[in-house]
């Protein structure tokens, strides 16, 4: 398994070492540093070059949103800034669409268990957004009545156990009945939308890395989605999964 590279912006001190206690016990996971304020953690992404940063929004002389805005704005095409995974207590919408606003790529609570947590770190390392279940209704809700510039606000691939899709839209619905996914197709739909690898799919349902593959190129084609994350949005906005 790939080394993930992981440094730490965290204000309070219990909480950083145990999570940080927590990540050395994992051996694909390798903590290159850790901060205990905006300032430090900028220069800190800046100077080690993670492969991702958890963010704490609360720090005390530089929010998580302002340090995700400026460590956002510095990429290059030579250096790609370090994804960035959110963690808070906040929940309210100001705060979550701020965040995704500024870059950030994943956004997860504090009460978040730990397994979890190395599931989102996975999932956004390879380039997919984690939305932790308490927060996607927020997230989906501005996707359907507000329409944001591309730029803005990446497309979210949500953890959906606790999200409810009010309505279907018709350009959906025709598409699911003249192709409708498979039994099986629905349940891996419903593990790409909860967050999980292709690796963590094929384990739950005892299946083989490749055939998971194959079921998520079916469910592109059928969604007539470009990637996992699109294909997410369009499951949670038509009600195959929830």
């Amino acid at each position: 398994m790939k080394e993930i590279r992981v440094a730490l912006i965290e204000d309070h001190d219990l909480t950083r070492v145990g999570i940080r206690t927590a990540l050395q016990q994992r051996e694909e996971i390798r903590v290159v540093g850790e901060a205990a304020n905006g300032s430090e953690g900028l220069k800190l992404l800046q100077d080690s070059k993670p492969d991702i940063a958890i963010v704490d929004i609360g720090l005390p002389d530089m929010d998580g949103i302002e340090l995700t805005r400026r460590l956002k704005a510095s990429v290059t095409e030579e250096e790609p800034a370090p994804k960035v995974l959110i963690l808070t207590l906040q929940d309210n919408e100001e705060s979550v669409m701020a965040a995704f606003a500024a870059g950030a790529d994943s956004y997860c609570m504090k009460d978040i268990s730990f397994d979890r947590l190395l599931e989102a770190l996975r999932v956004t390392t390879e380039g997919n957004a984690w939305i932790d279940p308490a927060i996607a209704r927020i997230v989906l809700k501005q996707t359907r009545t507000a329409p944001t510039p591309v730029a803005a606000i990446p497309e979210p691939v949500a953890t959906a156990k606790k999200v409810t899709i009010e309505a279907t839209e018709p350009e959906y619905t025709q598409m699911l009945e003249a192709y409708p996914l498979t039994e099986r197709e629905l349940e891996v739909l419903q593990l790409i939308v909860e967050g999980y690898s292709n690796a963590a799919i094929a384990d739950k349902l005892y299946i083989t890395v490749g055939t998971v593959k194959t079921h998520v190129r079916n469910i592109l084609n059928k969604l007539c989605a470009d990637d996992r994350t699109q294909a997410a949005v369009r499951a949670l906005r038509s009600g195959l999964v929830g």
